[in-house]
């Protein structure tokens, strides 16, 4: 593998997650337009919701470490099986999930945001009934990218992620912009985009891919030897994610206690630190396809070499963002059209990521994800499920609830976090543990 074809593989992965960034402010800041109650419900059940879906990209993940590992191998016929059975696999937890969150939605949020006002709940209500119902389409829609990923096509997986993207966004301007139809609007737009998504996913990778050749009825059978490599990689990951997100999530419960406004200083800052990490979130997934591939060729030089580029790109990317957005933002920051007494609150959580992510950001989640596509799924799982309980959970609540350091005091420890984790992924790096597991 060369510099060119992983260019080919990252600019389009890089460009995705620009959009995705972009049409999310955006996003943000239509639902601002309808009050802080709004943007607050949203911004506690996004956290509720990234904790479910997580469970899906962690087996979709899988579907892609596999798929990529036998894509460098050459053995484009167990490339297609593993295809199947993580786009099957990822559907079936989809739905089962989805029918429980949408029974017990009433005790769910009020054990977890029973504090937060009157009308934050009746809206957050709203939205997460409407998010259960479209986990299934965006459990497919994950499932099938991630596949295209594993054999490179990333072209193909930027063109859907546009189609879904674009549908949601438009749908927003019509439903809550010009309809102001508020919460209900954003839930009938995430609905129909992720429908329409799905949708189309299946269509393309049935009727047009060439590489993978899959058919709808392959899906129906079960590989449990491929099945059992996906979830090597997919349920490790999984539980990595369910408990690093219920970290985040618990987190987000210290959050409410602070109040409506802290609440909303959190989801807009949240929001603006996703133009932080367009650069890195992009290499982040590219790193998967680029080592996956290596791995299968049993290029470990090639690995090496390629993960220290990626981290180094990353790097410059953040130092590049930064100095935009800090002389940006008071610009951006009116995009969400924000009390003027939380602005400097926001500008100090700001502060805060553009000296913190340039150091520490790409060495606690790129390494994570290149250790991960050559079979180190348990080693990262342990590393990230301990440093998010031990940082960001117990030091959170001690700086921000104890120490009355408030929203701050969280966000100091989620640095933290990031710093300890990432000085373990490089030592873990530094190693050869992390290659000698055997997945095809």
């Amino acid at each position: 593998m060369n510099y060119k074809q992983i260019f080919g593989i990252t600019i389009p992965i890089f460009v995705d997650s620009a959009f995705i960034v972009l049409i999310s402010i955006l996003n943000t800041a239509m639902i601002s337009s309808s009050g802080v109650a709004a943007v607050s419900a949203v911004s506690v059940v996004d956290s509720l919701n990234m904790f479910i879906i997580s469970v899906f990209i962690a087996i979709a993940t899988g579907g892609t470490v596999i798929v990529a590992q036998y894509k460098g191998n050459r053995d484009l016929k167990q490339a297609s099986s593993a295809a199947t059975q993580a786009i099957s696999s990822v559907t079936v937890i989809a739905i089962v999930i989805s029918l429980l969150a949408i029974i017990f939605h009433s005790p769910i949020l009020n054990v977890l945001f029973g504090s937060a006002d009157v009308d934050v709940l009746a809206n957050a209500k709203i939205f997460f009934i409407g998010s259960c119902i479209s986990y299934p389409f965006i459990g497919i829609y994950q499932a099938i990218v991630g596949v295209l990923r594993g054999v490179g096509e990333t072209k193909a997986s930027l063109a859907l992620s546009l189609i879904l993207n674009l549908s949601y966004f438009i749908l927003n301007i019509i439903l809550i912009t010009l309809l102001d139809m508020g919460v209900l609007g954003l839930v009938i737009s995430l609905i129909v985009a992720r429908v329409l998504g799905a949708i189309v996913s299946l269509i393309y990778l049935i009727r047009f891919n060439e590489t993978l050749r899959i058919k709808l009825g392959s899906m129906l059978k079960v590989h449990i030897s491929i099945l059992k490599k996906i979830m090597f990689i997919g349920l490790p990951f999984a539980a990595e994610q369910l408990f690093f997100n219920g970290g985040k999530l618990l987190t987000q419960t210290f959050i409410v206690q602070f109040g409506t406004l802290a609440i909303t200083v959190n989801a807009i800052s949240n929001s603006l630190s996703m133009l932080f990490q367009i650069g890195g979130t992009a290499l982040s997934v590219a790193v998967v396809t680029v080592v996956g591939q290596c791995m299968g060729r049993k290029e470990i030089t090639d690995a090496r070499k390629f993960i220290k580029s990626f981290l180094g790109l990353s790097s410059i990317f953040f130092v590049f963002i930064t100095i935009i957005i800090l002389l940006l933002f008071p610009m951006l920051v009116n995009i969400y059209t924000p009390p003027a007494s939380i602005v400097p609150d926001i500008y100090r959580l700001i502060l805060l990521l553009s000296v913190a992510q340039p150091l520490v950001w790409s060495l606690s989640f790129i390494l994570p994800s290149a250790l991960r596509a050559a079979g180190d799924s348990k080693y990262t799982s342990i590393t990230s499920l301990l440093t998010m309980w031990l940082f960001r959970v117990i030091l959170g609540y001690v700086l921000g609830v104890t120490l009355q350091y408030g929203l701050m005091g969280v966000w100091i420890a989620m640095v933290a976090e990031w710093a300890v984790r990432g000085f373990i992924f490089t030592w873990r790096f530094k190693g050869d543990k992390w290659y000698k597991h055997k997945l095809i």
